[in-house]
């Protein structure tokens, strides 16, 4: 047989298995859906959160959050055309030594940051994050790492502030003290569909729904609300924040207190239901980087909750395992940058789910997988 044909009939194969797997395991050769473990929930109106142990937890002392590094000054975020960077052109020094040069840039985009990692530390990076300032405020739109000591990377990005495209400084922060990740709902937008319009919707859907439940208590707020284009600024608002922080700091001071507790079953992540169905789960590989994130998770799920009209129902922890071990896919995306990071999506029956997986020196684990439904 001609041995073009047999090549040909070799990639046919494997992008058939790709696509339609047949219920494969998802993220192979990475800890399976058994070796997580759900335990009983903890409750706040139509809010459930279910902690997650682990049978393994890794080191993960060594990687950089966003908001450390905004905080440090380690992290630059910038507009696309506001920095020195993205193209490197070799230039002869005095001894006649190469060394780079960047080239100016110019041109902001909606969709595109320029980030700056000075620290000696890998940066890791979350999907749903929230960065304010620029000419828009923007939400990040996948998870990666970017290397310690780094060049000017391109960051893929989402506006999250339609209407305002001016700006003070060209420079970004967190977006509020210990930072701030999007709802469920806005992330998925950003993570799943990766589509302007559709974040932008459901940017004005959280707007209305937080608006509509500020209306008998705080109708002043209401028609604060109702006028901001910031998501941000929305979930800075007094009201609003009080009536989020009604819910979380409950959640999050029971769970903290769970966390102490399971700190040698290796507690890791959550599973999160509202009004009994689920709609995110967040794992992590060690108990310590859930820590870090936990604060701005656990406000981003009361924030759902605020947004969506309770109905009384409950999930249970045997569906939250459930949902939990249904990883298979029928098909899947891979996107790496070789010795750095691997990313995964993995499309299921009515779900998405996403791996990070670390390729760094004495890494190669599986940093965040998050799971939602579609």
């Amino acid at each position: 047989m001609n041995r073009n044909l047999v090549l040909g009939f070799v990639l046919l194969s494997v992008a058939v298995t790709l696509a339609v797997g047949g219920r494969r395991k998802a993220f192979a050769g990475q800890p399976s859906a058994a070796d997580y473990k759900v335990l009983a929930p903890i409750r706040h109106g139509n809010l459930t959160v279910f902690p997650v142990v682990a049978s393994t937890s890794h080191d993960t002392g060594g990687f950089l959050t966003l908001d450390e590094g905004l905080k440090s000054g380690e992290v630059e975020v910038t507009e696309s055309g506001s920095v020195r960077g993205m193209v490197r052109r070799p230039q002869r020094g005095n001894h006649g030594v190469l060394r780079p040069e960047f080239q100016e840039q110019t041109g902001a985009q909606v969709n595109k940051l320029v980030l700056v990692n000075n620290a000696k530390r890998p940066l890791l990076l979350l999907a749903g994050e929230i960065v304010t300032g620029g000419k828009q405020d923007r939400v990040i739109a996948k998870d990666r790492i970017v290397p310690a000591e780094s060049d000017p990377i391109d960051l893929d990005v989402f506006c999250v502030e339609p209407g305002r495209w001016v700006g003070a400084s060209a420079k970004f922060a967190a977006s509020a003290v210990g930072g701030a990740m999007a709802a469920p709902s806005v992330r998925g937008k950003a993570m799943a569909d990766k589509n302007q319009q559709q974040v932008w919707a459901e940017v004005a859907k959280a707007r209305a729904g937080m608006s509509q439940s500020l209306e008998v208590e705080a109708p002043q707020a209401a028609r604060e609300v109702t006028e901001m284009t910031s998501y941000a600024k929305v979930m800075q608002n007094t009201e609003v924040s009080r009536k989020v922080d009604s819910v979380a700091g409950s959640v999050e001071k029971e769970y903290a207190s769970t966390i102490q507790q399971l700190r040698d079953r290796n507690a890791v992540g959550v599973v999160v239901a509202v009004n009994g169905e689920f709609v995110w789960a967040d794992i992590f590989a060690s108990t310590s980087l859930l820590e870090k994130y936990w604060p701005k998770l656990v406000r981003s799920y009361a924030t759902e909750a605020v947004v969506t009209r309770a109905k009384g129902a409950q999930a249970s922890e045997k569906a939250a395992q459930e949902f939990l071990a249904d990883l298979h896919g029928r098909h899947e995306t891979v996107d790496s940058e070789p010795g750095l990071y691997r990313h995964t999506e993995v499309a299921g029956d009515g779900f998405k789910a996403f791996e990070l997986t670390s390729l760094l020196p004495k890494t190669g684990y599986a940093l965040h997988v998050a799971k939602m439904t579609e």
